[in-house]
């Protein structure tokens, strides 16, 4: 369920549902048949190429239409990191949707097999403990480049230490195919 355009019309769902939450004029109705296949996705939005939001899901359970739409409004007003989106902002905010593969666990001997494991890049990490659970996008990768320094930090985000490691640690891993309006040479007049 990729291409050029899929990536199209999955982001332009996802800005018309900020426009219209905004109170602007949303974007005409897209059109593709991938719309309705339940797909896991995250919205990612960038103002001024710094992040002003990012919220997804990580089990594909609803169509990837709704997927984006839901998640591309909960990045620009829910994501607790920041401030709701303001009208003065959404014309400088850029927007990129990933869509996630289905997660498969890393059956691993500990934290440095799992370190050794690793794809720099390529893999998108889902780290769990106990009832503690975070996410990096494969695109964070972009940042923490060093697998030591992503992994650690993936932990801080789960609440737990950099230095933690336990057996109980369960470890998955995906892909992302991504879109961005720069990726997709996408044009103001359609904004």
């Amino acid at each position: 369920m990729t291409g050029f355009d899929l990536g199209r019309a999955l982001l332009t769902i996802a800005r018309s549902a900020i426009a219209e939450r905004l109170g602007l004029s949303k974007l005409d109705e897209v059109q593709h048949a991938a719309l309705g296949q339940r797909s896991a996705t995250f919205v990612t939005l960038k103002h001024l190429g710094e992040l002003r939001g990012c919220v997804g899901s990580l089990q594909a359970v609803r169509p990837v239409g709704m997927d984006v739409r839901d998640n591309a409004i909960a990045a620009a007003f829910r994501d607790p990191r920041f401030p709701p989106l303001a009208v003065a902002e959404f014309e400088e905010t850029k927007v990129e949707v990933s869509l996630l593969s289905a997660a498969e666990r890393i059956e691993v001997a500990g934290e440095e097999d799992l370190v050794a494991r690793l794809r720099p890049g390529v893999d998108g990490l889902i780290l769990e403990y106990g009832h503690r659970r975070a996410t990096f996008l494969p695109q964070v990768w972009e940042n923490l480049v060093d697998p030591r320094e992503f992994l650690a930090a993936l932990k801080r985000k789960a609440g737990l230490p950099a230095g933690f490691w336990s057996p109980a640690v369960n470890v998955s891993r995906y892909a992302v195919t991504k879109w961005t309006q720069e990726d997709l040479a996408w044009s103001g007049a359609h904004l």
